[in-house]
Formats: C-alpha cells, structure tokens, sequence
C-alpha cells in the first residue's frame, strides 16, 4: 500500500496543484504555478526515504510552501470580499494542502499528531490533496460554468465538497458515526459534481478527446464515493467492508488518475470560454 500512496500522493504534489492554481487564476501571472513543482520537490522526496530526520525536514519545506498557498486564501477573500459557492470551494482548495503538509510531517517524523496513528496520517495526505484541492476545485469551476438553470445543484456541489471535507476531518477526532456523516455529505457534493459534469459541461466541450476526459471523471465519481460511502459506513457498524489497501488500490487511484486528473487536462482544454472567469 505504501508504494502506491507515494505514487499517487507525488502526482498531487507535482501535478495536480500547479495544473489546478492555473486553473485558479487563469488569465494572470502563473509564477507560482510555474515554481510549485520546484517548491514540491521535497514533499515528494520525502515520501520515498525512512522516517526520521532528513524526512521531516524535506516534509517541513514542502509544508512551508503550502503555508504561503494557504496565505493567499485571506488574501484573495480580502480582495473579491466573496464568499459566494464557487468561491468558498476555491478558498477550500488553496488551504487544503496545508493540512495534508502538517499530517506528513507529523508521519515522516514518526510522531502521531493528535493522536492518530501513522498510518492515518499517511492517508490525510492524499485525502486533502484530491477531495481537499481536486474536488473543491473542480466543484468550483462546474459551479461558475453551470447555466442558471442549474444553479441549485451547481451552488449545492460547491458547498458540500468542502463542507464534507472538512466534516471527514472532524470526525477524525470525534468517531466513526461523524466521519460518516461528512463522508455522506462529501459523496452527495461529489455525484453532484459528476451529474453536472456530464450533463451541463460534457456537452458543451470542443473535441472527443476533451469530452471523453469528463466523461471518465464523471463516471469514476460514481464508483469511488460509492467505496468510500461502503468503507465510511463498515467503519461505523462493523459490517464487511474494503480494508484500506484495498482502497488504496480502487478509491485512492480511481479519484488520482480518473477524477483528478481527467478533470485537470479537461478542463485546461475547455479553454477560456469556461474558464476565464475564475470561481
């Protein structure tokens, strides 16, 4: 299992962050999503060597560039003074890698943080990668490229992404039934972003290439929240439910490679008929 969290956690860290903070922000200067995969380069080093010293140090440099991540979300909130849907899912975003930053290097230095073992520390790193940066993301821009029409839904996935994951994250230090909860209310944004996907976006895309890509990331959704309603749900009451390298295996690479990342090169292509205009 540790081999592929790495993998899929090295794709967040150098691919999907600097593909999103272009999407963020896509007619302004894209210095910093030019330096991120520089400044992410320690992160992902990090992964591969044995806990200890040399490894919470490359981990605490890569949590340092998260931290100036995260600044500008005060600073973007103080210069649109929004706090409409999409944008309250681009904020999400641009603070989620900060926490997936301070759980790495709590595990890379071998020390539970808050009392969680490692082993959950080492998966609230990709989590707050793809559901904290991906999907709030994603659910941002669908909610600003959504028609009118379907502005219940779009506004509702665009809340319920990040509230779920943040719920996720509180019930880390309540119990089960509370992760339960924000894993409901995670899948329920999650499919709302899919649904939107493919019926409002899908259709309006240039190109089979481009429309193929969100219709993957479309269906995938479906697939992996289903898992991680079912692993949620066996936590909670005890019945059969996937272990988490199985998980891993199937939520964990289904949402890094069919929704992250088909949603990231998808969306680069729709140009700026869709995107211009920033959540």
């Amino acid at each position: 299992m540790t081999v592929l969290v790495n993998l899929i956690v090295t794709l967040g860290m150098l691919g999907i962050i600097p593909a999103g903070l272009r999407l963020i922000d896509p007619t302004g200067p894209h210095r910093i999503a030019r330096l991120w995969p520089f400044l992410a380069v320690p992160g992902a080093v990090c992964l591969w060597l044995p806990r200890g010293a040399l490894a919470t140090a490359l981990a605490a440099l890569y949590a340092a560039a998260t931290l100036v991540l995260a600044a500008r979300a005060p600073a973007r909130l103080l210069r649109t003074r929004s706090l409409a849907p999409a944008e309250i899912a681009v904020l999400t975003a641009l603070v989620a890698p900060s926490v997936a930053a301070t759980a790495l290097v709590a595990e890379r230095g071998g020390h539970p943080l808050f009392g969680f073992d490692l082993d959950i520390l080492a998966l609230t790193v990709p989590h707050f990668h793809f559901a904290g940066f991906a999907a709030a993301l994603v659910a941002g821009l669908v909610c600003r490229a959504a028609p009118s029409s379907a502005g219940g839904l779009s506004r509702a996935a665009a809340y319920s992404v990040p509230a779920g994951t943040l719920l996720v994250l509180l019930g880390y230090f309540v119990d089960d039934w509370a992760e339960l909860v924000g894993a409901v209310v995670l899948t329920g944004g999650m499919w709302a972003v899919a649904l939107l996907t493919w019926r409002e976006i899908r259709p309006r895309a240039r190109g089979r290439v481009t429309g193929a890509l969100l219709s993957t990331s479309a269906a995938v959704l479906v697939a992996t929240m289903l898992l991680a309603l079912w692993w949620a749900l066996g936590e909670a009451t005890d019945i059969t439910h996937p272990t988490l390298t199985w998980m891993a295996a199937t939520h964990g690479l289904g949402n890094a490679l069919g929704f992250a990342l088909c949603s990231m090169l998808a969306w680069h292509r729709l140009g700026p008929d869709l995107t211009e205009k920033t959540p």
